[in-house]
C-alpha cells in the first residue's frame, strides 16, 4: 500500500466522523437551528384531523395556526436578540387517539419547540403525556375535557373554558331558561362527548331536571334511527347531544323525520356552519354553546374574521383560538429570551397576553382563567348569540 493511499484511507475515515460530530453539536437542541441567513428557526408543531368527517374543523385549526405564524414572520420578531423565523409542522391525527400518539412522537422527533393541538379531547389527552415526557409545551385551542389538564402535566395548557364550565352553563340554561324538566342525553363515547354530557347531566340534575334516558353512539355513526326511537319513547322535552357536528347535524335531521318534538341542545362541537348544512331546515331552533364571547365581541374578533375569511374562507370554529395559542407561545419565548422549551415554559405558565379571543392567563393546572361561555340558537338559518355566562361576562 502506498503512502498516498494510506493517507486517503485515513482521510476518508476521519472526515465523516468529524462532520457528524459537528452536525451533532448543531442539533443538540431545537433552539440551535438556524437558516441560511442566520435567523433562529423555531418549529411550531400542530395536529388536528385533516382527513375524515372532521377535516373541515382540522383545516380551520391549521389555517388559524398558519396565519399566526405568517404574521409573526412578517413582524420580524426577535427572541433573545436574534431574529426568529417560525416554521409550521402540521400533522393529521385523524381524530384518532392511537394515531395522535404516533403523531406526537413524530413531532418530538422533529424537534419542535412547542405544539398547538390537538383539536379533540380524545387525541389531546394521550398525546399530552408524550409532550410532557419530552418537556414540550402544548397549548390546545379546542380540547375542553376536564381530564386533559387534570393529568397534572406542567406542559399542558388550553385557551378556552373547559367542560366543567361549559357543562354547568348548558345544564343551567336548559333548565332555567328553556324550562326543561325531562331530558334525554346521547353522547358519542369520546373523551369530549362523554365528558361534556356527564357535566351537563350533573348541572341539569342539580337544577331539578330528570334524565329520562342516556343513550350512546360513536363519532363515526351516521344512522341514529334506533337510538332516537328509544329516546322518543321517553317523551323528553329536551335532547342533549355530546359530540361533533358530523353526527349532530344528521341526528337533528333524523329527529325531525321521526316527528320527535323536543328541543335540541349540543356543545361547541356542534356550533358550526357545517351543522346547519348537514341538518338543513331541521337545524332551526337548535341550541349550542361555545366557550368564549361571540366573535364580534372578542377584543380583536372583527379584524381577525375579516383577515381570515379573505385568506381562507369563513371561520368554521376554533381558528381564532389557534391564532391566540400560537401568539401566546411566541410571547412566552420573547419573555424568556429563548425558544428552548425548558427555558420558556415557566414564562408560559405565568403569561398575561391580550389575545384576539380574550385576555389569556393560565391557572396552576394550565386552564384558562375566567373563561366565559356563550349560548347560541339557530335563527333563520344562522347561529345567533343568546347570552354570555361565566366569570368573564363582566369584562365584555
Amino acid at each position: 500500500m502506498s503512502r498516498h493511499t494510506h493517507r486517503s484511507l485515513i482521510y476518508s475515515a476521519v472526515v465523516p466522523v468529524l462532520l457528524s460530530m459537528a452536525l451533532y453539536g448543531c442539533e443538540k437542541s431545537p433552539t440551535a437551528s438556524q437558516d441560511a441567513s442566520g435567523d433562529l428557526v423555531v418549529r411550531i408543531g400542530a395536529s388536528a384531523p385533516l382527513t375524515g368527517p372532521q377535516a373541515h374543523l382540522g383545516k380551520d385549526n391549521e389555517n388559524g395556526t398558519r396565519m399566526a405564524i405568517d404574521d409573526a414572520n412578517a413582524k420580524g420578531i426577535m427572541i433573545g436578540g436574534r431574529k426568529a423565523h417560525f416554521e409550521l409542522i402540521s400533522e393529521d391525527d385523524q381524530a384518532d387517539p392511537k394515531t395522535a400518539t404516533i403523531v406526537a412522537q413524530k413531532l418530538v422527533d422533529d424537534k419542535v419547540n412547542g405544539v398547538i393541538g390537538h383539536l379533540n379531547s380524545g387525541t389531546t389527552i394521550p398525546a399530552a403525556k408524550i409532550y410532557s415526557d419530552n418537556g414540550i409545551p402544548q397549548i390546545s385551542p379546542s380540547a375542553t375535557a376536564v381530564a386533559y389538564t387534570a393529568q397534572g402535566f406542567k406542559t399542558a395548557f388550553r385557551v378556552m373554558a373547559n367542560d366543567a364550565q361549559q357543562g354547568h352553563v348548558l345544564g343551567e340554561y336548559a333548565t332555567k331558561n328553556l324550562g326543561a324538566k325531562r331530558i334525554a342525553v346521547i353522547d358519542d363515547r369520546t373523551a369530549y362527548g362523554q365528558g361534556l354530557a356527564d357535566q351537563f347531566i350533573k348541572s341539569a340534575e342539580a337544577n331539578g331536571a330528570k334524565i329520562v334516558a342516556h343513550e350512546y353512539t360513536t363519532d363515526k355513526a351516521m344512522d341514529f334511527t334506533a337510538v332516537l326511537t328509544a329516546v322518543k319513547g321517553k317523551k323528553p322535552d329536551l335532547l342533549f347531544y355530546g359530540g361533533m357536528d358530523a353526527q349532530s347535524g344528521p341526528m337533528v335531521k333524523q329527529l325531525k323525520a321521526l316527528a320527535l318534538k323536543t328541543k335540541f341542545m349540543t356543545g361547541d362541537g356542534g356550533y358550526t356552519p357545517e351543522f346547519i348544512r348537514l341538518a338543513g331546515d331541521a337545524a332551526e331552533g337548535s341550541y349550542a354553546s361555545l366557550p368564549g364571547v361571540p366573535l364580534d365581541k372578542m377584543p380583536g374578533g372583527k379584524a381577525f374574521a375579516e383577515r381570515f375569511s379573505a385568506k381562507y374562507g369563513p371561520i368554521q370554529l376554533y381558528a381564532p383560538y389557534c391564532y391566540d395559542a400560537v401568539n401566546v407561545m411566541i410571547a412566552a419565548m420573547q419573555k424568556a429570551g429563548s425558544a428552548d422549551p425548558a427555558k420558556y415554559l415557566p414564562s408560559l405558565a405565568d403569561i398575561t397576553y391580550d389575545g384576539v379571543t380574550a385576555k389569556i392567563q393560565f391557572d396552576a393546572k394550565g386552564d384558562l382563567k375566567g373563561g366565559a361561555v356563550t349560548l347560541y340558537q339557530v335563527q333563520h338559518g344562522k347561529w345567533q348569540p343568546l347570552e354570555t355566562l361565566g366569570v368573564a361576562k363582566a369584562a365584555n
